[in-house]
Parts: C-alpha cells; structure tokens; sequence
C-alpha cells in the first residue's frame, strides 16, 4: 500500500491554503514523487491514501522520563504528573502523549496544544482527507540518522526515541560525540567530523513509532464515515422495517375486527336470548354447553317418565319385557314372544294416550314417545269418530 507524508508548518499558522511539503512511497518504501502542495490541493486529488503528518520542529516538543515498569493505566497517569514539570502553562490544555517504556526504563513524551490539534483536525474534514498519525518533526528520519531542518537539528536513535534541538550549535557538540555510536547525517553538508552518508530524499521515510500525537486530533476516519454510512442505512432498513411492521399490523387488526362483527353477529343468530355479546367465542362455548347439559337433563327425565308410564299403564310388562332400548326420545320395548301373543287388551292404550304417551306397536313389542299437539288432536278427533 502507497504512503503519503507531509511536513507541516506550525499549526498556530496552518490553513487550508498554507503550502506543505509531501512525500510519497510504494510499498517498499520507496520515494516515488516529492514536492509542495496545500492540503486542499491534496484533498482533491481523487482517492488520496490515510496520511501520516510530521510537526513542525517548533510544535515538536519531546522529553525522556525513567519510570518504575508499571501497568498501562499507572503508566499514563506517571506520565501526566511528570509532565506537569515540564509543561510551561495550564497542563489540561495540553495533549500529552507517550510512548511504551524501554528496555532502559525510559518513556519518551510529547505534548502539544489541544486547541491547535482541534483546529487541524477541523481542517483535514474540510479538506476531506484522512489522518493516519500525527509525529513530531524528528520521527520521519530514518534510525540513527540526524539532519538539520528549519533550524533544528533533529536526531532519530531508535523507533520510539528522538529529539529535537533548537539550537543547532550547542547540540553540535553531543552530536559529534554520538558521531561514533552509527548515526549518519541526512542532506546537505556534514558537519565536521560525520560523513554525509543519507540523501535528502530520505528525510522524512523513517519508520513510524507506535504512538504519536494523533489521539488529540478531533477527525472521523475513512472507516468511521464508513461505519456512519452504514449506520444509517441499517437506520433506514429499520424504518422500512417498522413500516411495514406496522401496516401489516395495521391490516391483520383490521381484519380481526371485521371476523369479530362476523362471529358476532353468528352468534347473535344462533343465540338470540343473549342481550349483549362480548365475547362471541367464549359465549358460544357457554351457550352449547349449557344447551348439551339441558338436553341432556331432559332426556333422562324423559326416559324415567317413559318408564314410569311403561310401568304403571301396561299390564303386561311384569317379566315379559326382553329388552328395552331409549333412542331419539322414544322408549323401545321388545317383549318375550309369550308376551306378544297376548297383548289383544287394548285398554291400557287408550289410558297412556290420555296420560299424553303415544304407542305404536312393532314387531317385536311396542314404542312409546311423548305424544305432540297434532297427535293429541288427531287422537281427539279419532275419538270423537268413534263415539258417533
């Protein structure tokens, strides 16, 4: 993946038009093209890959401290006490970063105006371009080099280690005592004493630290736009989603209501004696219960009358009855064939008519049922024939 890195100017002095210098690199780090731009000229430039930016020397403002090894969390808050001493002003207006504690039980810090990373950050959006990290100016040389820039002589000893020196002459010296531990001198004129081994080129192609200044920079990433895209499309699915929820619920309580005045007004035909109907389905589940257990109480009073008048009107039933069966209403006798041969008396028949039971004879003995308005009259005008 291509790098692209630009060297600002100071922040308090940065806009959108303000002029940078930028580098870009392939894959293997190689310088592919270098020069000046704004950060508006960068942003419209297409699809521009997440950029790594490096402070002016002025902004960059690094200290080396020697902690106890503590956890993460008392490591951090080590690190804001100690910059307290070191911070001229409020230290809560500051941004203080660090770095993970080395091998020698130092942890390098740096610090930088919290309005001003605030400001940047509202720049890069209205630039449209994205932040990979923000470094102080040193961290772009390669290690154990050291090179002079805007008047500062920046020196890189390792990946998490590196200053800046305002004062080019009097860090001369150190520098040249350090001379021998392997640093090499990047662009222009060695100084005394160091040989120039680094082109320009490679000023700012160092390999980046694992912590920078970025965390006070107020910016959404490519991938948190993304994420915020995507957010609100799931957003819109679920409106979509409740919508429909709702009309289609909105649809089935329409039609429960509209099966509800059906099964009611069913109800209504069928149960006509109910005054008011709530509950169609319930109600009906009473009313059929009620009806079942009705007839089902007048159908055993309806066998007992039929017997108790089988019993006291026919003479003959005293140990001639074979079977007696009591169906659809009717009591069916089948008496013996002694019985049945012996049954020419038919006064009995004209008391159980009178008492309301009609009697038919069968084959096999007689039945009796409650005898119907129509078959008393029939029975009463049969009567009166017989009597003229």
């Amino acid at each position: 993946m291509s790098q692209l890195r630009v060297a600002l100017p100071p922040l308090a002095q940065l806009t959108l038009d303000s002029v940078v210098t930028f580098t870009r690199m392939d894959r293997q780090g190689q310088v592919t093209a270098e020069g000046q731009s704004t950060l508006l000229q960068l942003g419209g430039n297409g699809k521009t890959p997440a950029i790594a930016f490096f402070l002016h020397p002025r902004d960059s403002l690094l200290a080396s401290i020697e902690l106890p090894l503590l956890p993460p969390a008392k490591t951090a808050a080590a690190v804001q006490c100690a910059a307290q001493s070191l911070i001229l002003g409020a230290c809560e207006q500051m941004h203080i970063a660090h770095s993970p504690r080395d091998a020698q039980g130092r942890v390098h810090i740096a610090w930088l105006s919290r309005q001003w990373l605030s400001e940047f950050g509202q720049l890069l959006r209205l630039a449209r371009l994205t932040l990979r990290g923000v470094y102080p100016a040193a961290y772009g040389l390669p290690v154990n080099s050291a090179g002079l820039y805007e008047e500062h002589l920046l020196v890189r000893h390792s990946l998490e280690h590196a200053v800046v020196h305002p004062h080019f002459d009097d860090a001369l010296s150190d520098l040249l005592l350090e001379a021998g531990s392997g640093l090499q001198w990047l662009g222009g004129a060695a100084p005394e004493g160091m040989a120039n081994r680094l082109p320009e080129t490679q000023r700012w192609t160092g390999p980046l630290p694992g912590w920078g200044l970025h965390g006070g920079v107020q910016q959404r990433s490519t991938s948190q736009a993304g994420w915020g895209r995507a957010a609100a499309f799931c957003a819109v699915a679920l409106a979509v989603w409740v919508l429909g929820l709702n009309l289609y619920a909105a649809r089935e309580a329409a039609q429960g209501q509209q099966l509800k005045a059906q099964m009611t007004q069913r109800v209504k035909q069928a149960f006509p004696e109910l005054p008011v109907i709530l509950n169609p389905l319930q109600q009906a589940r009473q009313q059929l219960t009620a009806r079942q257990a009705n007839a089902a109480t007048d159908a055993t009073q309806r066998f007992a009358s039929l017997v108790l008048q089988a019993g006291s009107g026919m003479p003959f039933m005293t140990g001639s009855v074979q079977s007696l069966v009591f169906e659809n209403g009717e009591l069916q006798l089948t008496l013996l064939e002694d019985a049945r041969r012996n049954t020419s008396d038919k006064t009995w028949q004209t008391a159980l008519t009178q008492a309301g039971i009609a009697v038919n004879a069968t084959d096999q003995g007689w039945t009796l049922s409650p005898a119907t308005e129509s078959t008393a009259s029939e029975d009463d005008t049969r009567t009166g024939a017989d009597d003229e």
